[in-house]
């Protein structure tokens, strides 16, 4: 649906227990079950109940066992919504795909395939991996250049999107008194041959039934936003508060301006997390609880990592430690800003502030009533800077029981979120053509 329908969207990253850190440990946690497809089928079971656009499902093609390093993948996440889709009847599926390491014809076929399976409700997130450890799984000793990764990121989405349209049901043309199967004269071999890729084509799997699957991008640097604005149709954004939002969306936009060949609207979906409660006490008291499980040790490691000083001895209960200005910041300046932004926003203590940090990772964070949490989604939707949000409930599947129980009702009753789904594919839910 449109904007000027004030309709906004809602998906779910579906990440093992929940998205913060010590969901695993809470008393009735689903950790047992993190093996069972059954799990995330039901996941996605009551996120078609809630209307949701989207189950989506990020990936890390590489595994570091510890005492409290959850195996949040445990499933491929295109095996794992092919079982979700034969259990769904309306929410979209989208799967990460690696263009470092993945080939291009498998990839449009297995995703083809998918959206045939479900008669047009996939989506696919390109990325192009973060660490060397996944690369050492696919004969490498390290990831290519950043740079370099994105070269190979656009010519991989060429490639995938000249297989999608190789041809279509159309051409299928069975005819047993003459003796033939296909209409092959529109039917061209791609004949691909670039720097990364020799594909020959055409696909075995025809074109999409709803034209092709929907293209999602999540990188934020300059040559993520680059390959955004020529491949996708809506993005995926890290945003702690609206001046960050703002930012991203003017990038964006700047970005597109620049990009003549396929100008377009591309829809942003900030990350979101959520702890709701029918009073605010409630709410905060849901938050308290899980950062009350979390292993500090680790936690102000981490910390120490992202701030480039030894947080060891904070105080956990005292206002966090003033910190130098962005400026003077010498080392990964993104997540350094969003903490930034969180101590300058929540006045927290050491305690909270890991708290933050470690459900959701500098998402936008709201904690409160039904009524608090849609005032401020329902903002960032009026200020252009979000048509949509990612859900990335805490803990699994409460939060997300609680965003359908408690949030859309309130969504609905301010006509911001549909009552039914009126489409079938996924590019119906997104109102992208």
């Amino acid at each position: 649906m449109t904007k000027e329908k004030q309709q906004l969207h809602i998906g779910i990253l579906i990440y093992g227990c929940g998205h913060h850190q010590a969901a695993w440990q809470q008393p009735d946690s689903s950790v047992e079950r993190l093996g069972d497809i059954t799990y995330y089928q039901e996941l996605a079971q009551l996120s078609e109940e809630g209307l949701f656009d989207v189950v989506f499902f990020a990936d890390n093609q590489a595994f570091n066992p510890g005492f409290t390093t959850m195996p949040s993948f445990w499933f491929d996440p295109l095996i794992n919504l092919t079982a979700i889709s034969q259990v769904t009847h309306h929410v979209g599926l989208v799967p990460t795909i690696s263009s470092t390491f993945s080939n291009p014809f498998t990839a449009a076929r297995q995703l083809l395939s998918l959206d045939h399976i479900t008669g047009g409700r996939v989506g696919w997130n390109l990325v192009t991996s973060m660490t060397d450890v996944e690369a050492q799984n696919h004969s490498m000793e390290a990831l290519p250049e950043h740079a370099t990764r994105y070269e190979k990121a656009d010519e991989f989405a060429h490639v995938v999107n000249g297989l999608f349209e190789s041809w279509t049901t159309e051409d299928f043309q069975p005819n047993r008194e003459a003796g033939t199967l296909m209409d092959t004269t529109t039917i061209q071999p791609l004949h691909h041959k670039g720097k990364y890729f020799q594909v020959r084509g055409p696909l075995t799997t025809p074109q999409s039934p709803q034209g092709k699957p929907v293209a999602m991008q999540a990188g934020a640097s300059n040559q993520g936003i680059a390959l955004a604005t020529k491949y996708a149709d809506a993005v995926y954004s890290v945003s702690w508060n609206i001046k960050q939002a703002k930012r991203y969306r003017e990038r964006l936009d700047a970005q597109m301006q620049q990009n003549r060949d396929n100008p377009r609207y591309i829809k942003v979906f900030p990350g979101l997390v959520t702890y709701v409660g029918r009073t605010h006490e409630e709410a905060e008291a849901k938050k308290a609880e899980l950062d009350a499980l979390l292993p500090v040790e680790t936690a102000l490691k981490q910390l120490s990592f992202f701030v480039q000083q030894d947080c060891s001895q904070w105080e956990l209960d005292q206002p966090v430690p003033e910190l130098p200005p962005l400026e003077e910041f010498s080392g990964p300046k993104g997540r350094y800003e969003t903490i930034l932004e969180i101590i300058n926003d929540k006045q927290p203590t050491v305690r909270e502030l890991l708290g933050y940090l470690n459900a959701g990772g500098g998402h936008l964070t709201l904690v409160g009533t039904p009524e608090e949490i849609v005032d401020e989604m329902e903002h960032w939707f009026n200020e252009g800077v979000a048509d949509g949000f990612n859900l990335m409930p805490p803990s699994l599947p409460h939060s997300l029981k609680d965003f359908v129980d408690l949030i859309v009702p309130e969504l609905q009753r301010r006509g911001l979120y549909r009552t039914a789904y009126t489409g079938h594919t996924l590019r119906d839910h997104l109102g992208l053509n």
